[in-house]
């Protein structure tokens, strides 16, 4: 039942996506929405808890496809000549928002310390594939587009050792296993970097080649090794993820060129399963039993945090207004988001079941108002939407009052140009 679903819903966010693309209709929030109405909550098509096994294992894998073809989009070279604004919004950015998500958890939704902090450290990665006409759209900034893919990319992996630390205090356990954090960060960038470079070496040797129709499934080879290594040692996969998609990128570019565009539709098919399971598990019963309080720490968690955050982290940056708005505003809750939260319900601390309500309702509210304004923000860096109609309508009526007081001999040419030369609105426009 849940492939069928999975089939029907595809279809028509296919059938709209060109529509989709133009406005602020969204494929994600479809499947999102799609995923309420399924869900056993309201018509009862889809039978899915927070504790069945797919969900977890569907929000991991996606969250893993989609770390490891972000990481494909950028080398190493690319990482180092382009890494202090991605650092200002990872050494600052990130800990603050944790902070301020955290205190907003406290005082308004009423959470003790160590669960409102495992509530921040939670809500603290954002994920720009909700964002994608943003962080896809050429007209945005480079360094803007840069800046949002590599943060997302490495903020997932660097939350979780929090995630998993404030866990064990919010269990009340006294061992919070910081050896073995190190050793599954370590691990989990030891596979990501060893694995690629191994299986880009074999490929090179003069007894192996990849055939065109076989060069694609390169990639693939190479993030299911990474996947499965990671899972039999305990590394961290996330980290491990987009360390994997990064050496490709730097010593691999044609298989980067090969892989590119079937990776993002594999991960985009995962992307969107995951969204219509995680859907299904939110019903009217499901937000009703959240307070007032919680639906205020929801809001506040996505149009407070983060924006002082960054706005803290950008001081003097010499980022514009408009891109620190944007950068302030896109970041999104997403897989990585899911996953922390599904390992809150696992865990079976005390306030489990609060916090999953309170991290999945913020997650709603994110995919729907992020995914639903990428559209508009990018526009917004359209530097042609910039001069209205008018003005060019204006600059015409202008030049034809002015030729017929031309001076005697003189080419009409010259006069127009004249005209077309004069500043307007305090700028001097050359025609």
């Amino acid at each position: 039942m849940l492939l069928l679903c999975f089939a029907a819903v595809l279809l028509a966010a296919v059938l709209v996506s060109a529509l989709a693309h133009r406005t602020i209709l969204s494929t994600a929030a479809l499947f999102l929405v799609a995923g309420f109405v399924l869900g056993d909550g309201t018509t009862g098509v889809l039978d899915l808890r927070a504790d069945s096994p797919i969900v977890a294992q569907l929000a991991e894998l996606a969250l893993f496809a989609v770390l490891f073809t972000d990481g494909m989009r950028v080398g190493w070279a690319d990482l180092r000549s382009a890494w202090k604004l991605p650092g200002r919004a990872l050494g600052w950015g990130l800990p603050l928002t944790l902070l301020v998500t955290a205190a907003l958890a406290h005082y308004v939704a009423g959470l003790g310390w160590a669960e409102a902090l495992l509530v921040g450290a939670i809500l603290a990665p954002t994920d720009p594939v909700f964002a994608a006409a943003l962080v896809g759209n050429d007209k945005v900034p480079a360094r803007l587009r840069h800046l949002l893919n590599v943060e997302s990319g490495v903020n997932d992996g660097l939350a979780l050792p929090f995630v998993v630390i404030l866990l064990a205090v919010a269990a009340g356990s006294d061992d919070l296993h910081l050896g073995e954090l190190t050793t599954e960060l370590a691990v989990g960038l030891a596979i990501g970097v060893l694995v690629p470079l191994a299986a880009l070496a074999l490929e090179r040797t003069r007894f192996f080649a990849a055939s065109a129709a076989y060069a694609p499934l390169n990639g693939v080879a190479i993030g299911l090794l990474v996947l499965a290594l990671g899972k039999a040692t305990h590394g961290n996969l996330f980290l491990a993820a987009f360390a994997a998609g990064i050496t490709v990128a730097t010593f691999g570019p044609r298989e980067r060129a090969a892989f590119e565009h079937f990776g993002e539709n594999v991960a985009e098919l995962l992307k969107l399963g995951a969204l219509l399971v995680f859907g299904a598990l939110i019903s009217v019963d499901f937000l009703g039993d959240i307070s007032l309080a919680g639906w205020v720490f929801a809001v506040l968690a996505i149009v407070v945090a983060r924006p002082i955050a960054l706005w803290i982290s950008f001081l003097r940056s010499g980022l514009s207004l408009r891109e620190q708005a944007a950068a302030m505003w896109f970041g999104p809750k997403g897989f990585a988001s899911v996953v922390y939260g599904l390992l809150v319900i696992e865990s079976g601390i005390g306030a489990a079941d609060e916090i999953f309500h309170l991290v999945a309702l913020t997650i709603v509210i994110s995919i729907l108002a992020h995914s639903s304004t990428d559209v508009v923000i990018a526009r917004a860096f359209d530097d042609t939407a910039d001069t209205p109609n008018w003005h060019n309508a204006l600059r015409r009526v202008r030049r034809r009052a002015a030729v017929p007081s031309r001076s005697a001999g003189e080419p009409a040419t010259s006069a127009a140009s004249k005209v077309d030369d004069e500043p307007v609105d305090g700028q001097t426009h050359t025609g």
